[in-house]
């Protein structure tokens, strides 16, 4: 059953690849795995667990217990919570977005971007993407993005294009902040890294592995984007007064904005705060729009702006982390972590591999619960170098698959990318891009290590000249002493 589990979830994953060829939703096959696998679990029982400690621990807590019990009580509801609070927050950003946009919004931004050369924009939508995606979160920032473009670019495979960009920028953008991957969030609140280090030690890596595919990419593209045709519906909502829509782009910036703060301040889970900044802009659209009527009303209203929602999206993130959640409960990634642990290598080469493994294994499997056995399995000190590397590899490796992130997923759904679109297309450059951040990552440790070990030499060789100095100054001192006395 051990073994038919990672074959399940590899089938799983191949059926979501091919889901244009075979004509079936990622997100029906996605729900389906996640439910088989905890099936397999229970089928399973305790013989299938990797590691029985927390089983024990629940029997000895709970006399009488079975291993049922303690798989869906300790386990199961522990995993819906954690994976419930991801999709809530996925749910309440993307309505928040979409009443932005319903109310004109992101007009505001749009208009000031005047580029429409293909090469411009692209450099403009990920750099804005990078910055943005270290304040904001990485999925929220692809969510914003993916709406400014659809205000950009009217062609769907160019959008698909400037689309999958963001991913690469939004998950290096929110790599080298401590609030801007979840991962990271996970080290830096568990005190495995500090603020100011985290983000001195690998923003390099990560403008590195968005600036390479962007210079590589500007070679490529050429051409002028087309921006959409404008429909009756959209002249209709250019009617909207500009103080109506600077007032919800602010409303809906400022709750994307203050999540962290909320996080920060309560030590309550992010996903509250979402929530809270719709039921704000709900009751603000209500109060703008309560004398309006027929089908302006209508159009305004935000159960009209909720069924804009894409729904299956959400049901897909939901399927892909319950099937790695059940697999972290029997213990196949614990195994995994294990081991990359016996690789054959000296240090630091054999952490660097480990890192690197990791960020790729990230594009396939959720890299949360990679980054917690890492956690757990090292005890190395705050802002050693194996977190640092570790927060750079995790939050970026999952752009080389789309469905690596949830950055990647959010985007998937919105814009209906194409999984096989995206794996020949921006997998490849999005590799490069973060083999290419691994290698600044190591580069600038390697310099920084020669210059330390440089001042440690300069170091050293001061001290002998003072220690030789004072031993001569010493000997003079006797010798003129010894003179004085005798002579």
């Amino acid at each position: 059953m051990f073994i038919f589990m990672i074959v399940l979830f590899v089938v799983g994953y191949v059926l979501i690849a091919l889901e244009h060829p075979i004509k079936v939703s990622k997100s029906a096959t996605a729900l389906f795995l996640g439910i088989i696998l905890w099936v397999c679990a229970v089928i399973g029982g305790e013989n299938l667990l990797v590691d029985t400690t927390s089983l024990r621990e629940f029997m000895m807590n709970h006399p009488g217990s079975e291993f049922k019990e303690w798989l869906v009580e300790s386990k199961l509801v522990t995993a819906l919570g954690e994976v419930s609070s991801i999709v809530f927050f996925l749910l309440g950003a993307m309505i928040i977005v979409e009443l932005v946009d319903t109310q004109e919004g992101f007009r505001i931004i749009t208009d000031k971007i005047k580029a429409t050369k293909k090469v411009s924009l692209l450099w403009i939508i990920s750099i804005l993407t990078f910055f943005l995606s270290s304040v904001l979160d990485n999925m929220t920032t692809a969510i914003i993005m993916v709406a400014l473009l659809r205000k950009l670019i009217g062609d769907k495979k160019e959008r698909w294009f400037f689309a999958s960009m963001v991913i690469l920028a939004a998950n290096a953008g929110g790599a080298w902040s401590p609030i801007g991957d979840v991962t990271t969030i996970m080290l830096w609140v568990a005190g495995k890294v500090s603020t100011l280090n985290i983000m001195e030690m690998t923003i390099m890596a990560s403008l590195a592995s968005i600036l390479v595919p962007l210079i590589i990419l500007s070679f490529i593209i050429k051409g002028e984007i087309q921006r959409p045709e404008l429909t009756d519906n959209n002249i209709e909502n250019q009617l909207t007064p500009n103080w109506q829509r600077t007032l919800f782009l602010c409303l809906g910036i400022g709750a994307l904005l203050f999540t962290p703060v909320f996080k920060s301040l309560t030590g309550l889970p992010p996903y509250l705060a979402i929530l809270g900044g719709v039921s704000v802009l709900w009751v603000v659209s209500e109060i703008v729009h309560r004398k309006d009527t027929g089908d302006i009303k209508q159009r305004y209203a935000v159960t009209t702006v909720i069924k804009r929602v894409d729904v299956p999206s959400i049901l897909f993130f939901l399927g892909i982390l319950m099937a790695v959640n059940a697999l972290t409960t029997v213990g196949h990634l614990g195994l995994l972590a294990t081991n990359l642990d016996t690789i054959n290598l000296p240090e630091p080469e054999k952490y660097y591999l480990i890192n690197v493994i990791i960020g790729l294994l990230s594009s396939v499997v959720d890299n949360v619960p990679l980054v917690a056995a890492g956690m757990g399995m090292y005890s190395f000190p705050m802002d050693h170098y194996f977190w640092e590397m570790l927060a750079y590899c995790a939050g970026t490796g999952g752009s080389i698959l789309i469905i690596g992130s949830a950055a990647g997923v959010a985007v998937m759904g919105m814009e209906k990318i194409d999984f096989i679109w995206y794996l020949k297309r921006i997998s490849g450059i999005a590799l490069i891009g973060y083999l290419a951040g691994a290698g600044a990552f190591i580069g600038e440790k390697a310099i920084r290590k020669h210059f330390e070990d440089n001042k440690k030499e300069q170091s050293v060789e001061v001290k002998n000249s003072q220690k030789n100095v004072e031993n001569t100054l010493s000997e003079q001192t006797y010798v003129g002493a010894f003179n004085e006395t005798f002579l």
